[in-house]
């Protein structure tokens, strides 16, 4: 899924546009044990509580593309044989009225998390009439292309409210609030099947994580049994280790800034092209920009080997994981230097005196502490 398609889903968690009929939930405690389960209709509650609960399964549509939301590919031999698939598609077929899959379903979540607090498992089901688009990029919402079926699935902290004030108006006094327990933003979730190029494709799920850093792998395996790529976080660490320890001397700052401008100006592609598949990068692409730079060819292939070993050699990593587009950072165990990433030319490397420094051209506008200082 694409970010226009992501949107045209996410567009869809409003009281007046969603065809969600009932919610199924499970509420289960820090020790794994189910405390309730229910099954709510959207017509007994009132407006503001429909919002709300759409609201909270909209979140787990939010996020970064190949950060917090992640594709994820059933084989076919899944499609056609595997528990885990099946599972998903009666919910799916069934509009989350087979009371078996649902309680297997919950059973399958729990078996798998390990979360520190009290946690709701919502499920919900809606179905799409997706309006028929033209070339020229119309919409005409009543030619419907085709009825797009979706179950979408939201794990949410519940947490405790934090002693407060409140101020009673009939009393015209301050008392202690009540303590209650509150549900929190999704944790992770995932929307199945896939809405890929606004039709349906079971072949792929998207999952949602909130952390970036981590994945609950634990839960992927036991709903879809795929492999997840490594966090984004631990991407972009193991992306710039391997690039310092297989280049050695020649990793030095031009090539640095050289990569990163590489990756943002991906970044910025991606962003302004929302409806094509997002450009990645491949062990190719950098290995033809260290080849610009210079690098030499042993380095070159010490690098190839280091790839191959922490992503794997077919492996595509979104830039938006191992670069960041809004901050270019420089430190010495004494010093950090904030740069302006669209401004990397204003600093240099120089050895003087047989001692290496950094060398930034400051023309103007210089503060110290805020105090602006002059040069002379």
């Amino acid at each position: 899924m694409n970010e226009r398609e992501i949107a045209e889903i996410r567009r869809r968690f409003k009281y007046d546009k969603s065809n969600i009929t009932h919610i199924r939930g499970c509420y289960v405690n820090d020790r794994g044990e189910i405390l309730s389960e229910f099954n709510q209709a959207l017509a007994l509650m009132s407006q503001e509580e429909s919002e709300k609960f759409l609201s909270i399964l909209k979140r787990t549509l939010s996020g970064t593309l190949g950060k917090n939301l992640i594709d994820l590919a059933f084989s076919t031999e899944q499609v056609v044989h595997s528990e885990e698939h099946k599972l998903l598609m009666n919910l799916r077929n069934s509009s989350l009225s087979e009371e078996a899959a649902v309680k297997t379903f919950f059973e399958r979540v729990i078996a798998s998390l390990s979360l520190p607090e009290n946690y709701l498992i919502l499920l919900a089901h809606d179905t799409y009439d997706v309006p028929f688009r033209s070339a020229d990029d119309e919409t005409q919402a009543d030619a419907s292309s085709e009825a797009y079926s979706y179950i979408l699935c939201s794990v949410c902290p519940i947490k405790m409210t934090k002693p407060a004030l409140g101020y009673y108006l009939h009393e015209n006094s301050f008392y202690n609030c009540k303590l209650d327990w509150i549900v929190s933003p999704p944790e992770l979730g995932f929307i199945f099947p896939a809405f890929d190029d606004r039709s349906t494709n079971l072949y792929n799920a998207l999952y949602y994580t909130r952390d970036t850093a981590e994945h609950h792998t634990e839960f992927v395996d036991a709903i879809f049994h795929s492999d997840l790529p490594l966090p984004a976080a631990v991407q972009k660490e193991s992306f710039h280790s391997l690039l310092c320890d297989s280049l050695a001397e020649d990793c030095n700052l031009d090539l640095v800034q050289a990569v990163h401008e590489e990756l943002c100006e991906l970044i910025e592609e991606n962003r302004a092209n929302k409806e094509a598949p997002p450009r990645r990068v491949t062990k190719d692409s950098v290995k033809k920009l260290l080849h610009s730079c210079g690098v030499t060819e042993p380095r070159v292939s010490t690098f190839e080997q280091a790839f191959d070993e922490t992503f794997g050699a077919d492996t595509e990593l979104s830039p938006q994981n191992i670069a960041d587009q809004k901050k270019l950072e420089i430190k010495t165990p004494d010093v950090t230097i904030q740069v302006n990433p669209e401004r990397s030319d204003l600093v240099q490397t120089r050895i003087i005196g047989g001692l290496r420094y950094l060398l930034i051209r400051a023309d103007e506008g210089v503060e110290v502490n805020g105090v602006r200082v002059h040069i002379t």
